[in-house]
């Protein structure tokens, strides 16, 4: 206990700034023709001509007091959100989340941060409400996730329905594929966590612990037509969790919109039960 409190006192001066002390330097990217350390002056290095788009208004993007909720209830309220991914030669992508886990923080066994665990690889779950945690599996890929109010807490970001700027999401999702992206379907750009940071061209290096509260180039938006209350929260079990044991593995702490076809993973079981008319 002492050790937490310990940790959310440090948290309280690092307030004021989190976009730019903590970036990752000298990384290398597979996107970009030059290091990410200078992602500002670089371009894609897929030869593609990416169409410049009008930006949204960043006077609309959702602040502090969105994600300064538990995290289950962040979870579900981040479906419907507009995810917004501004390049370095200003075009503007965007998607819209239809799919989240919950990472509860230092109680939950499958969480990074579990048992207190303070790293610098999980620093940003411990940073203020709304900013982004993103680290690599597997050597290659990256996840996206955004820290919520529990110390040590977070929401993973598992898929998103792309919106805007397709091509170049397309180009960006087949740098690792022979066919260059162009045999994806539109469902298939953004239906996974790590083809949800490829597609948008997140990693560890350009945008780990970037306040989306405050950020030009990373933020959410309400959108107008697609309000949460609108939306059918399918409620699952987690992906891939199953080494932490049945306690862990089977809490009901993933989130996803019913009938939308950029989910992951499909629930039947649950959707049947949810739309079969209680006796």
């Amino acid at each position: 206990m002492a050790a937490r409190k310990a940790s959310k006192r440090r948290n309280v001066k690092s307030e004021e700034n989190y976009s730019e002390e903590f970036k990752g330097k000298g990384e290398k990217s597979i996107y970009f023709k030059s290091d990410s350390s200078d992602s500002l002056s670089v371009s894609p290095s897929k030869k593609a001509k990416l169409k410049h788009e009008k930006t949204s208004s960043c006077s609309t993007k959702l602040g502090r007091c969105f994600y300064n909720r538990a995290t289950e209830d962040l979870a579900k309220q981040l479906l419907g959100k507009l995810l917004y991914r501004v390049l370095d030669n200003g075009e503007v992508l965007c998607g819209r989340i239809v799919e989240t886990e919950g990472y509860l923080g230092e109680v939950d066994k499958a969480c990074h941060a579990f048992g207190g665990k303070r790293t610098a690889r999980c620093e940003p779950m411990y940073m203020a409400p709304g900013t982004a945690y993103v680290y690599i599996i597997y050597g290659m890929y990256h996840c996206l996730n955004i820290s919520s109010q529990e110390p040590g807490a977070c929401v993973l970001i598992r898929a998103m329905e792309p919106l805007q700027g397709l091509n170049s999401m397309k180009s960006f999702r087949g740098v690792r594929r022979r066919d260059g992206g162009n045999k994806l379907k539109d469902f298939e750009l953004s239906n996974g966590p790590s083809k949800l940071c490829q597609a948008l061209c997140i990693e560890k290096a350009n945008l780990n612990k970037e306040d989306m509260t405050t950020s030009n180039r990373f933020w959410l938006e309400d959108d107008k037509n697609c309000q949460n209350e609108d939306i059918t929260i399918v409620t699952s079990t987690r992906i891939g969790i199953d080494s932490y044991g049945p306690e862990w593995a089977l809490k009901p702490l993933r989130f996803y919109v019913l009938g939308n076809k950029c989910v992951s993973v499909k629930d039947k079981k649950a959707e049947s039960e949810l739309l079969t008319p209680s006796t």
